[in-house]
């Protein structure tokens, strides 16, 4: 249902945007970078995270929440999602998080790391989908607020 919910959702918004659907796992940076053959900057972590309600946060693939700058800027300690609560609330799976084809509106971030790249890659809602996407088009078609939470791994 996830990667079909993903498709749907990218026919309306984008519909010259292909899902690929790799034979092998894409489920973390480093498969999808390798399965895609980009630097693991270019692959696009979603985070599942609690606020008051739950939130998205999308950054670059070689980096990592920073929980001062995090606290902040949400003026709250960092909280992930439990893999279950994370269905419940994107329809994807951990390792296939993405910002498509959620089944209720959530505020979505994205972080200042992957401004250093022009073209990303999330995941397509499963371990083995992702989507290539230039990075100002994938902040504007999700409505992201940018923020600055990360540092490099």
């Amino acid at each position: 249902m996830s990667v079909k919910s993903v498709k749907e959702d990218l026919e309306m918004k984008a519909p010259d945007l292909e899902v690929i659907e790799h034979n092998t796992s894409t489920a973390s940076v480093d498969e999808a970078a390798s399965a895609h053959n980009v630097k693991p900057g270019q692959i696009v972590k979603t985070i599942a995270l609690m606020l008051d309600k739950p939130i998205l946060l999308m950054v670059a693939g070689d980096t990592k929440i920073d929980n001062k700058k995090y606290k902040n800027t949400f003026k709250k300690k960092a909280k992930m999602l439990s893999g279950e609560q994370t269905e419940e609330f994107t329809s994807h799976p951990i390792g296939g998080v993405c910002p498509f084809g959620l089944p209720t509106k959530l505020d979505i971030y994205a972080d200042i790391s992957l401004d250093n790249y022009d073209f990303v890659i999330p995941a397509a809602g499963s371990g083995n989908s992702s989507v290539i996407i230039e990075k100002n088009r994938l902040l504007e078609i999700v409505s992201a607020t940018k923020v600055d939470v990360t540092v490099p791994k």
